[in-house]
Parts: C-alpha cells; sequence; structure tokens
C-alpha cells in the first residue's frame, strides 16, 4: 500500500473485535486481524515552487489547500 510522501501514514493492523463479550473464558468474543488503509490519492502538488506528483494522504492534502487559500 502507498505512503503518504508528506507525512509517511500508511498502511497499520488492528483488531476486530464482536460486541458479546459474555460467557465464560472458551466462549469469549474473538478478535480477527483486520487492515487500516490510508486514505492515499495521487494528486500534483506544488512543493519549492515546482509542481510535483506526489502520494497525499487526504488530511494533509486538506491542510495544503488551506494553507494556499
Amino acid at each position: 500500500m502507498a505512503r503518504c510522501a508528506i507525512c509517511g501514514k500508511g498502511t497499520i493492523y488492528g483488531r476486530n473485535i464482536r460486541h458479546k463479550h459474555s460467557g465464560r473464558w472458551e466462549r469469549r468474543a474473538p478478535g480477527t486481524n483486520r487492515i487500516f488503509r490510508a486514505n492515499v490519492h495521487k494528486r500534483v502538488v506544488t512543493i519549492g515552487g515546482h509542481p510535483v506528483r506526489v502520494a497525499i494522504c487526504t488530511r494533509c492534502l486538506r491542510t495544503q489547500l488551506k494553507a494556499a487559500g
């Protein structure tokens, strides 16, 4: 998976846990692995006065737009 060229945000791993947690230890809610992927887009941004096509996460893209405006 792509990483953000600005902040380095990428893929991280976590767990899914069911809502039901009651019962004995043998029947406890199972946790399965899952993936959290960064919302990365390829956009043309101005870096150092030159337009460059980079993979940028939406949080950094939003910050860039606020700084430009």
